[in-house]
């Protein structure tokens, strides 16, 4: 196996879950019924293999940035695809910044003091660990979820988006985050 292939697989393994969120919350809503997130993770990756050589950072934050501007590039190219639109630079900017806020909120949900090259290391390791927990949620569960901590959603509007009283959504809320939390435990 070539370092590249090795170098890939271990993304793949990494950053898969991680990505696979991004794009499920950042898919735009005419695609959600023709796209599905992992076939956009795997698109990510492709393209990411095809010009691994072009990649020149050598941490976990520059890896996981890299990917997410490939993501973010294969969303603006799936939307323009199934709406027949050219090529909008702004469309890509957006949702390169949507990313990457995106990625910010939840790296500030495990934020810490200390920013010391070990401790952003463990960051990393830990958001790629809660972004597969969070993909092992049963799905009422995850979007709850994501729409409140991710998205930044209240209740009340959680509850207009998804249809769903407000112990409903309170029950989702505690559940999943109990199974979130046990997930992480179990899993060190």
């Amino acid at each position: 196996m070539t370092a590249e292939a090795e170098a890939l697989g271990g993304w793949v393994a990494r950053y898969c879950d991680y990505l696979r969120l991004l794009a499920r919350l950042h898919l735009d809503p005419r695609l959600q019924g023709k796209v599905d997130p992992s076939d956009v993770v795997q698109e990510t990756l492709l393209k990411a293999q095809k010009c691994l050589d072009q990649f020149r950072g050598s941490t976990d934050a520059e890896q996981a940035a890299w990917l997410r501007a490939i993501l973010a590039n294969t969303l603006a190219e799936l939307l323009r695809r199934f709406t027949r639109r050219q090529r909008d630079v702004a469309l890509e900017r957006s949702l390169s910044v949507s990313l990457d806020e995106s990625s910010e909120r939840l790296e500030a949900w495990l934020a810490d003091q200390h920013t010391t090259p070990s401790a952003l290391a463990a960051r990393h390791e830990v958001l790629a660990r809660l972004a597969a927990a969070l993909e092992a949620l049963p799905e009422d569960q995850r979007i709850v979820i994501e729409l409140r901590y991710l998205h930044g959603l209240s209740v009340a509007a959680i509850e207009q988006a998804t249809g769903r009283s407000n112990a409903s959504v309170a029950g989702l809320l505690r559940r999943g985050l109990a199974r979130l939390r046990s997930s992480l435990e179990d899993n060190p």
